[in-house]
């Protein structure tokens, strides 16, 4: 029985993190303090008012626990992870886990490249961004290779110059062929610093240029080229428009305001890069009845940008936030210099806080139905499944599911679903490697134990890198087997092999193949057709086929491309094209003469005896056993 009185007695005068249990043990709320002994006391005095969330979380709490830090800085830093991966009942929470891309032009090789990326590191590459449409992106980087001719590929520049042959982009002037030696590194880079100037806003001269372009092409009579300039021109006028002008200082900032009822609050983030608006974005929080504007505030800025790979050196707030100055500190030691949090009470800045509070009045009041019947289908599902599994709670749940026609080609299938929705960066495919034969079991056994090992390497080899996840290595809250018993048991099997604890339910099917059930524990549980956990449940289920049914066709696809005539000594990709286009069918090559064969293009004497003695060995084998059996002597 845990002691409050003598456990409070106890508490340090130090900063530090401290975590409040229910009776099950789950953790309801993590906090941080300056003194952690003044703070987790106050929550137990009757005089003391935290609120109704507060009040009725600490009802009931049935332990709780505390790390010590050094500093105020380092709880803050933990508080946030502890938040993220244990997502507290009581603790606000942000519903969204965006990523943001960017642009990444990598100046760190020689011969630098353009590309898309979610990530920001510290290397030598340069980062543009975070945009909000990843369509965009896309876009703009086809449009930056047209323009400026530079490559996309993985090959190691200078290293592999001259090795290969240049690519298609070469042919169709999307790309300078520097893995040729086309073109020299000064003017290389001088496309890469074009690429930057237009990157950061600077259109004016690509687009004069592109006017000149056209002009000459036009007077040349030459229209294609000028209709392809004029292309062009439109792109980088479309691109050029999107970007609004905001102010004229040049600095990246983040404009932060919300909008809130009893139950829901939207924030709206709009992002200023370079003093260019260039998107916006809103998010869902989870709050509790008496809730202050500045406490969601303050959750939603240290959960928002402990997320976020990239920090604008001011953001602008709604209103003044908690634990303002720790905060900030925070911020700059992540960003590596000072960052401002400024709260505007007139000029452009308090205008652009308006105009994003506007937005997130009109996002709550147009999409509270919405969300809340989005959150039935997924978050509120997940606790329908986990209510009914008696399990704390679940975020991530990985699916399983075997293909094979009579044992050919064997794939597995592994797909995830993160709150209640697809997470499809994280499926995966497996093709069977130690199971012949229709074996649905044993190939179930590999799948999963390659899925597990990797995932057991993987978290070894990023040991005290945490925030780096692998393929594999971020395990599921509950496994879902295409199956009852017999699937369960080979998930447990499996894990109890490599010491690991996962939850393992199966989908246990009626005589009409159709989910009536879960199976958990040695036990059927019923689950009513028309509940949210149902259908959540059948939507896995049916991913997990598609995906494995999808992988297992374009496997046969390829087998099914092999033709007869890849069989034949002597006759590669180019005799075989001659001979698929001059014959119609392979019957008609099979009936052609030598004389027929070697007259066709690509063809000589030497080929067309393959082909023929190819197609009729059986015939000449024949003849030779009917001789041989003329020529022997009666016995």
């Amino acid at each position: 029985m845990f002691d409050f009185e003598e456990e409070l007695k106890k508490l340090p005068e130090k900063p530090g993190v401290y975590i409040m249990h229910d009776a099950n043990d789950a953790i309801i709320y993590v906090g941080k303090a300056i003194k952690l002994r003044n703070r987790v006391r106050q929550y137990f005095r009757p005089s003391h008012n935290e609120g109704i969330k507060k009040d009725h979380m600490v009802q009931q709490i049935a332990r709780f626990e505390y790390i010590v830090t050094d500093s105020e800085l380092e709880a803050l830093i933990l508080e946030c992870n502890l938040i993220k991966e244990h997502r507290p009942k009581y603790n606000t929470m942000l519903r969204d886990d965006k990523t943001y891309p960017y642009i990444r032009v990598t100046l760190g090789e020689e011969y630098p490249r353009v590309l898309f990326c979610r990530q920001m590191k510290k290397d030598k590459s340069r980062y543009f961004g975070p945009y909000t449409s990843a369509g965009a992106v896309k876009d703009t980087i086809d449009l930056l290779h047209k323009l400026y001719q530079v490559r996309t590929c993985n090959r190691k520049l200078p290293r592999d110059i001259g090795k290969e042959r240049p690519c298609l982009n070469y042919h169709i002037h999307q790309c300078q062929a520097p893995c040729q030696g086309y073109v020299t590194k000064e003017e290389y880079a001088k496309n890469i610093r074009k690429v930057m100037d237009f990157l950061n806003g600077n259109y004016k001269e690509i687009i004069t240029e592109l006017e000149s372009k056209m002009q000459q092409a036009s007077d040349e009579m030459n229209f294609e080229k000028a209709i392809e300039y004029r292309e062009l021109l439109g792109s980088v006028r479309a691109v050029a428009q999107k970007q609004k002008i905001t102010n004229t200082d040049g600095e990246d900032k983040d404009i932060i305001a919300l909008a809130r009822d009893e139950r829901d609050a939207v924030v709206q983030v709009f992002f200023i890069r370079s003093g260019k608006l260039i998107g916006r974005d809103h998010f869902y929080l989870r709050i509790a009845d008496g809730e202050e504007e500045q406490g969601i505030l303050t959750s939603f800025v240290k959960q928002f940008y402990a997320g976020t790979p990239y920090i604008p050196r001011e953001i602008v707030l709604q209103s003044e936030i908690e634990e303002e100055e720790v905060i900030s500190e925070w911020l700059a030691k992540r960003k590596g210099q000072k960052v401002y949090l400024r709260v505007p009470k007139k000029g452009t800045k308090e205008r652009l806080v308006e105009l994003a509070k506007k937005n997130a009045r009109m996002v709550l009041s147009q999409d509270k139905e919405r969300i809340k019947r989005e959150e039935g289908r997924t978050i509120g599902a997940l606790k329908e499944i986990a209510g009914l599994l008696e399990l704390d709670g679940i975020r991530r749940v990985e699916a399983y599911d075997i293909s094979n026609i009579n044992g050919f080609e064997t794939v597995g299938s592994m797909v995830v679903y993160e709150g209640g929705r697809p997470k499809r960066s994280d499926y995966r495919k497996f093709k069977l490697k130690s199971v012949s034969g229709p074996d649905d079991y044993a190939s179930m056994h590999e799948v999963l134990t390659r899925r597990f090992r990797h995932g057991l390497e993987e978290q070894k080899e990023l040991e005290g890198r945490e925030q780096e996840l692998g393929k594999f290595s971020r395990f599921p809250d509950l496994l879902m087997m295409d199956g009852g018993k017999g699937q369960v048991n080979i998930a447990l099997t499996v894990l109890e092999e490599l010491g690991l604890s996962i939850p393992v339910c199966g989908m246990v099917k009626d005589d009409h193949h159709r989910t009536r059930g879960l199976y958990f524990q040695n036990k059927e549980i019923p689950i009513a057709r028309d509940s949210e956990g149902f259908k959540l449940i059948t939507r896995i289920q049916d991913e997990a086929h598609r995906f494995a049914i999808e992988y297992h066709r374009s496997l046969r696809s390829k087998s099914q491309v092999h033709s007869i005539l890849d069989d034949i000594p002597g006759i590669g990709a180019t005799r075989r094209k001659a001979l698929m286009k001059y014959f119609d069918s392979i019957e008609e090559v099979r009936n052609a003469s030598e004389e027929t064969l070697a007259g066709i293009d690509s063809m000589d004497a030497r080929s067309a005896r393959s082909v023929y003695e190819f197609f009729h060995k059986e015939d000449q084998e024949e003849d030779l056993q009917n001789s041989s059996s003329k020529e022997a002597p009666d016995c």
